[in-house]
């Protein structure tokens, strides 16, 4: 039996990038997946047919997280289908590169709307409807930790969350919830990749330990863990798979 055998698991975001490596991973251990995208059908649903040809079973449903209905409507969906959910993993999410006094409004809203409401929206979903035992995972970043110029928004909202995170990891603790946060370093996407020049990413990547960027197998691996089993004694925390970037 894999290790996640009868498990169904929701990531948010998980058309493309971080997001659909983790529904990868999570699919091969053996769980049932709900793909949740909001504008790439054609992706999630590729991402669909990959599981699907390699075995597994997994459902891809349209919903903007910023939209706490649409969120409901997630869960119902999943749980109309599989039952039940015993994984969140809130991935969904958008980035934002420049400096604070060069923000508008609007950009300051939609980052707020997406990486925090979207977050505390699945969060409250997952209170009263993920099973006994389940387990949620963000996704944040160490942007967090390192204060560079050009992230102030969306260091801002991913400290938020990860906050939330470890309330909420408090709050549901007796139905022997865990909840932690997984924050990558720069890592191989198009989120991260867009608007840098190969020299921003070079520096980047000359910024950790190991010498390079992250791959988003690299992630995934981390939220496998987290998820599984064995770290059913680990909640409220904050893990940095960022190469030693800091």
């Amino acid at each position: 039996m894999t290790a996640l055998q009868d498990k169904v698991a929701i990531i948010t975001g998980s058309s493309r990038g971080i997001g659909a490596e983790i529904a990868r991973t999570l699919a091969a251990a053996g769980a049932k997946v709900v793909i949740n995208y909001v504008a790439r059908q054609q992706d999630a649903e590729a991402v669909c047919a990959e599981i699907t040809a390699a075995g597994g079973e997994a459902l891809a449903v349209r919903a903007d997280v910023s939209d706490p209905a649409e969120v409901r409507r997630l869960f119902d969906t999943a749980i109309e289908r599989y039952a039940r959910v015993d994984i969140l993993i809130n991935n969904a999410g958008v980035l934002l590169y420049k400096k604070i006094a060069d923000t508008s409004d609007e950009e300051f809203d939609r980052i707020l709307s997406s990486n925090v409401k979207g977050i505390f929206y699945a969060l409250r979903e997952a209170a009263t409807r993920l099973a006994d035992g389940g387990r949620v995972v963000t996704l944040s970043s160490t942007v967090t930790r390192l204060m560079l110029p050009n992230y102030g928004a969306y260091a801002a909202s991913k400290g938020a969350v990860e906050q939330l995170t470890r309330i909420f990891a408090r709050e549901a603790g007796a139905r022997g919830i865990t909840a932690n946060i997984v924050s990558p370093g720069p890592v191989n996407t198009e989120l991260f990749t867009t608007g840098k020049s190969a020299e921003e990413i070079k520096r980047m990547a000359g910024m950790t330990v190991l010498n390079r960027i992250g791959e988003p197998e690299d992630i995934a691996q981390v939220v496998l863990f987290l998820v599984g089993a064995e770290a059913g004694w680990v909640t409220g925390q904050n893990i940095g798979a960022n190469g030693g970037i800091a």
